[in-house]
């Protein structure tokens, strides 16, 4: 059969992948990775306790005899695939972890989980993890921005389908594999890589465990990979490859070619729902503080926002705290009613208040033709508030708080992680954490230290049913 000529997708990805393993990300990554692992912890500890991650756990205790990796808020044990499964479960259950909005995913909860398992089962020091966290973030942007917003609307769900590829990324870098190896990883994960968004019509718990299949099957492509095991060459732009059989061949493979670490180009979450409102949220909070707004005054709330933001996000009723998490309309209340959309809010006491329904009931949803325009370069958003006085109140906001001209800082992290860990970690342990992560290629045993940690949080209540704080 002929091929065509020059490096195929998954030989370009593999040799930025070995590039990056044999030091082509060094101590500049550093910074970036600090963050996006503070987040990953927090976000995994406070998920920790989820009835989600709870069930996955008492599923994988009861097949899974293995016990060489830790589990995050737990004393229990369980193998490196097990063990990523349930630590990524944990990090997306509350909607609260890292995403990239070019590539429409959550790369956090994907790629730390399958690091820090096989890290811990091989050995591997600060350095290594640094290295591999980087590639497998790198990777499934990549990826996850040459199918976007192509697979978001033929029902795709990017954080399982590039987060495989990304997880085998990060786990073929500890495993030291070349980049011909590194290829045949890839093409294996072709063939693990799923992920259905029907999740939004009803808001089931499906949804949480993607980044988990992805963290589980990338361990397992890169280590059948390491035993000589083939996969296709052309598994991106083959004939039968992930972007004909996913997205009808519809990719932009720009995305192959954006320069520098895509680990700094995430964004972090203030709100526990879904990133596509965000920037709706963040303008209804900033009209409701500067005019002192009461619910009573609101006749009508009108979001314009993007079409992949408006399909399966304009529903008014949830069954679910998944559904109510899925709810452009939902949010649009919280913020207006409370001024904050936090985990609490999506209780089923919050929900279930009258003053939020008859707001909620107020709020319409559509297509901002500006926001349909800038995505998905940006996750834009406007609002209008119609008041009972006649008066219209209008704000677009071009970039949520947490990336592009919104960024959070190294403090507002260390926030995030402060409120929704020192409950957990206490407040001498929750420092030392701080402190082994910000400084992680240079303090002794960080990576050991920081798993000894996660694994006592059980003892202060991360095991237990957690009021995650955003």
């Amino acid at each position: 059969m002929d091929m065509p000529a020059g490096p195929t997708i998954s030989e370009t990805l593999a040799g930025e992948v070995a590039a990056i393993g044999a030091g082509g990300a060094g101590a500049r990554a550093d910074h970036a990775f600090a963050r996006a692992c503070i987040d990953f912890v927090t976000c995994s500890l406070i998920g920790a306790g989820l009835p989600v991650t709870q069930a996955t756990l008492r599923h994988f205790a009861a097949t899974d005899p293995g016990r060489q990796a830790t589990l995050i808020g737990r004393a229990e044990r369980l193998s490196p695939a097990s063990a990523a499964f349930v630590n990524a479960t944990a990090a997306h259950g509350l909607d609260l972890d890292d995403g990239h909005t070019r590539a429409g995913g959550h790369p956090g909860a994907a790629v730390f989980p399958a690091t820090f398992a096989m890290a811990e089962h091989l050995g591997a020091d600060a350095a290594d993890v640094i290295a591999a966290v980087v590639a497998g973030y790198q990777t499934m942007v990549r990826v996850a921005t040459m199918m976007h917003p192509h697979s978001a609307r033929t029902g795709w769900h990017n954080t399982a389908v590039a987060g495989t590829f990304g997880a085998t990324a990060a786990v073929a870098t500890l495993q030291r594999l070349d980049a011909a190896r590194i290829a045949h990883a890839f093409g294996l994960a072709g063939s693990f890589a799923g992920g259905l968004l029907e999740f939004l019509a009803e808001g089931p718990d499906s949804k949480r465990i993607h980044p988990g299949m992805a963290a589980r099957d990338g361990i397992t492509c890169a280590g059948l990979a390491a035993e000589g095991l083939t996969g296709p060459s052309r598994v991106f732009e083959g004939r039968h490859g992930v972007f004909n059989a996913f997205i009808g061949g519809a990719s932009d493979r720009s995305g192959l070619e954006t320069p520098g670490l895509e680990i700094g180009n995430v964004y972090f979450k203030l709100y526990p729902c879904c990133r596509h409102y965000h920037a709706a949220i963040d303008g209804l909070i900033d009209l409701r503080a500067e005019h002192g707004l009461e619910p009573a005054a609101i006749r009508r709330v009108h979001l314009g926002l993007y079409g992949v933001a408006v399909r399966g996000h304009d529903h008014r009723e949830a069954d679910t705290m998944l559904g109510a998490q899925m709810s452009a309309p939902i949010a649009a209340g919280l913020a207006l009613l409370d001024g904050a959309v936090a985990v609490g809010g999506f209780s089923p006491e919050s929900l279930g208040r009258d003053a939020l329904r008859e707001l909620v009931a107020r709020v319409d949803v559509a297509v901002d033709e500006s926001c349909e325009r800038a995505y998905p370069r940006q996750r834009s958003g406007a609002v209008q508030i119609e008041l009972a006085d006649g008066r219209r109140l209008e704000r677009r906001v071009l970039d949520p708080r947490g990336e592009g001209a919104h960024p959070l800082s190294d403090a507002d992290l260390e926030g995030k992680f402060r409120a929704n860990c020192v409950p957990v970690l206490g407040a001498d342990a929750s420092a030392e954490v701080l402190g082994l992560i910000w400084n992680f290629r240079r303090e002794r045993d960080a990576f050991g230290r920081l798993l000894r940690h996660l694994a006592a949080a059980e003892r202060h209540g991360a095991g237990r049913k957690m009021e995650g704080r955003a």
